[in-house]
């Protein structure tokens, strides 16, 4: 390995220890805040309130967010996000009551939309090779998901001994860690923005320009659309996780049993996902989806509790290689001008469908039962692997050398551009003619 190739991932592997430092409190804190907001009002309309602004409704502002990682420098939108974002949880420290806690919340889950953009978008040009973009994507991954799956119990066990207001606190910190993480990571985020216009045949103005690339590119299309629809049945799921203990006799025990499995399970996916390749990637984010499928319809039927954690352990190595496959798809198909926003697009997209999921879950749960509420997830899990199996015909793109390339690869990255169709044209693949979309 040459020392560009290590100095390439060195600033892979500090984005994503940041990431699970970042992660790793901020779901602490998540927790805490859940838990508190129910511990002070016992009332389920504030926890689906607290849900919503946290995780569902913040998302659909990513397209405004997305916009600040294509106009200005994405490392210091990354700083900025990360130090307003810390700033929110040093306030909820001295606040108590549970709406204030609930609002400075949604604000710190706003600040932190421009740094998921920005730094998703920032992969491809901080790689030494097109061909590490699946490792980064990989190792990043597995840096959120491993956050998501110890930050939950962190926060559990800090929240007996030091209240809420010191798991915020801790968060802080987390953030501040992270910001100094970032500081450290030196590299292009991005392309001349100059050069990448003037080279560039895309509509790159406006806020929205992302979400129209996204509408307009099929292959994103049919991404964004089948996880949409993926969401509405898999969001009620993880309202389900509570009374799906509960029915088993496990009560909280194995709610973070469950939590944990997933979690393990996604970390394992991600792991894997480092391996794949651009041919590779569609094939896997095809078979992967129908293991979710089938892994929710067996915790539907599971027949006991040890059976539904496996088959949790099954769906997160699942979502974590699709998660790894998606993004690197995303990711080679959008050009440099439009990739933060592209992705903040999609991810409001995905944000519609959680709320929408929210929303619907209690009366669901309530009229089912937790379930069969995963058998819903696993329908809408099947309808969105259909969805996705076309996209295995992407593993036969043709990918041509691109001519006269710097020696210095990780200053000019692999100039990418997209198609209309997957029908007989290639798309998405390495270009190397000058009247194509370059980024």
């Amino acid at each position: 390995m040459s020392t560009r190739q290590q100095s390439a991932r060195t600033r892979i592997r500090r984005l994503a220890i940041g990431r699970l430092i970042s992660i790793t409190g901020g779901a602490a804190a998540y927790t805490a805040l859940n838990f508190t907001v129910w511990d002070r009002t016992h009332s389920p309309s504030m926890q689906a309130l607290s849900l919503l602004l946290t995780f569902g409704v913040a998302g659909l502002l990513g397209s405004f967010a997305g916009a600040l990682g294509d106009r200005f420098d994405r490392r210091k939108v990354m700083i900025w996000s990360e130090a307003i974002s810390a700033s929110f949880f040093v306030a909820m420290v001295f606040a108590h009551a549970p709406t204030t806690l609930i609002l400075l919340a949604f604000g710190s889950a706003i600040a932190e939309l421009p740094f998921f953009s920005a730094s998703r978008a920032a992969i491809p040009n901080l790689v030494a090779s097109e061909d590490e973009i699946s490792w980064a994507n990989g190792l990043v991954t597995m840096g959120v998901h491993a956050g998501i799956a110890v930050g939950p119990v962190l926060g559990g066990v800090l929240l007996i001994p030091f209240g809420a207001s010191g798991v915020f606190a801790l968060n802080a910190v987390t953030f501040g860690v992270s910001l100094v993480l970032t500081l450290t990571v030196h590299g292009n985020f991005q392309e001349d923005r100059t050069t990448a216009r003037a080279a560039s045949t895309h509509d790159d103005a406006g806020i929205l320009a992302g979400l129209a690339f996204l509408w307009h590119e099929r292959v994103l299309r049919r991404l964004a659309i089948a996880w949409f629809v993926f969401v509405l049945g898999m969001g009620m799921s993880m309202v389900a996780d509570a009374p799906l203990a509960e029915s088993f006799g496990t009560r909280s025990i194995g709610f973070a049993l469950l939590i944990t499995c997933w979690g393990t399970g996604s970390v394992l996916g991600a792991a894997c996902g480092r391996f794949m390749k651009a041919r590779t990637e569609p094939v896997w984010l095809a078979i992967a989806s129908f293991g979710i499928a089938a892994a929710a319809f067996g915790v539907g039927w599971a027949p006991a509790f040890p059976v539904a954690l496996v088959c949790l352990l099954i769906m997160g190595t699942s979502d974590g290689i699709t998660m790894v496959a998606e993004s690197g798809i995303m990711q080679r198909r959008t050009p440099d001008l439009l990739r933060s926003r592209t992705m903040a697009a999609f991810d409001a997209v995905l944000s519609c469908g959680l709320a929408i999921a929210y929303i619907l879950a209690g009366p669901v749960l309530r009229a089912v039962g937790p379930q069969p509420v995963y058998r819903i997830g696993g329908l809408t899990a099947l309808i969105a692997a259909l969805t996705l199996s076309p996209l295995i015909r992407l593993r036969h793109e043709p990918e041509i050398e691109a001519e006269g390339e710097d020696d210095d690869v990780h200053e000019m990255p692999p100039r990418f551009t997209s198609a209309d169709s997957m029908d007989g044209e290639p798309v998405g693949v390495l270009s190397a003619t000058s009247d194509r979309p370059s980024v």
